[in-house]
């Protein structure tokens, strides 16, 4: 499978022309009966090589780690970055492995992140105050290392990951400024996570057709931003306190049927299934609390599945008539709902 982003590279390097790559993306829409934007179209795999490496990278990582750890609890994390590093100017920079790409991009920043962490246990007891500040400069260092791994390598998940090591910044300062906020700490991660969904949007809009890594990036700040958004919300409501009440369980569908509606006009998923768990439970809940308790589970299954179901055969055509009730400034800021037809050339 080829990715946008494969795609614009080939017309960049010459390989096919633009009007080539329009032929073929309006092609494989005809096929699908849908629009490729409509797709969310990224590669995670290029054949079944790429498992196979994975599988020998985590092995070697782990063993690096383990030994490295033995050593000094800082070592672990810096060899992982190295080995991490050295690995992806092989299999990222000159294979193009799309999985082994993602799993060197997230062990290296991890392993900084642990690196400076481990340097930080070394220390010794700290008091709390201190011990976050730390962990806040730990997180920092990660999203320096994410920064360049991105100037280096361009792996779309990158940015997302530098932006998650951002909001652990924000948050370890919130902490280390007034720590009586701790209790309060889920509404910082939903500030955290609507941050990371206006930047999500910022690659989004300047990629309204998806044909570029620009998309790509946008798809993992979504995935990143959807559950840091969902929880805080849904945890506030009580879903998984035990005693979900009708009224409760009919916010939490609501708040879904919300969720599904700006979904469909940014035209992402994450959102949908960062909080299907929260909607399954709450669903579940309900159908218990009125005798259905032997089926509970598999009658909301049948709910919610057959919505997600026909959400998706027609999700095109919802969204259409979603965006269109939108104002005009912000229809023309949205992901395109078509994709302009290519004139067949003659043989």
């Amino acid at each position: 499978m080829y990715s946008e982003s494969d795609i614009e590279s080939a017309v960049a390097a010459g390989a096919i022309t633009a009007e080539a790559a329009a032929a073929l993306r309006d092609h494989v829409a005809r096929n699908r009966s849908t629009v490729l934007v409509d797709e969310e179209s990224f590669r995670l795999l290029t054949g079944f090589n790429d498992i196979f490496v994975v599988i020998a990278i985590s092995l070697l990582l782990v063993a690096l780690a383990w030994i490295g750890t033995g050593i000094h609890p800082a070592l672990g994390g810096a060899t992982v970055a190295a080995a991490s590093w050295a690995l992806a100017e092989f299999f990222t920079r000159k294979r193009r492995m799309a999985l082994p790409s993602i799993q060197l991009l997230l062990a290296f920043v991890g392993g900084v992140f642990c690196a400076v962490g481990g340097a930080v246990v070394g220390i010794g007891l700290l008091d709390t105050r201190t011990h976050a500040l730390l962990m806040a400069g730990a997180a920092g260092a990660a999203a320096i290392a994410a920064y360049l791994h991105w100037r280096r390598f361009h792996v779309p998940i990158t940015v997302a990951a530098g932006a998650i090591a951002m909001v652990g910044v924000g948050l370890a300062l919130i902490f280390v400024a007034v720590p009586g906020l701790l209790a309060e700490i889920h509404w910082f991660v939903l500030l955290g996570g609507l941050c990371l969904f206006a930047f999500a949007m910022h690659w989004d809009m300047s990629d309204r057709e998806r044909r570029t890594r620009r998309s790509d990036v946008a798809f993992w700040l979504h995935l990143a931003a959807a559950p840091m958004i969902a929880h805080p919300i849904f945890l506030q409501l009580g879903v998984f306190g035990g005693n979900v009440s009708a009224g409760r369980a009919a916010i939490v569908v609501a708040l879904y049927i919300v969720m599904a509606l700006v979904s469909l006009a940014i035209d992402r998923r994450a959102m949908l299934v960062s909080a299907l768990a929260y909607v399954l439970y709450a669903i579940s809940a309900l159908f218990e609390s009125f005798g259905a308790i032997g089926i509970n589970v598999a009658l909301t299954a049948l709910v919610i599945g057959s919505a997600l179901l026909l959400l998706s055969a027609f999700w095109h055509v919802a969204r259409r008539r979603v965006v269109r009730l939108l104002p005009t400034d912000w229809q023309a800021r949205l992901p395109a709902l078509d994709r302009p037809a290519v004139t067949p050339q003659p043989h």
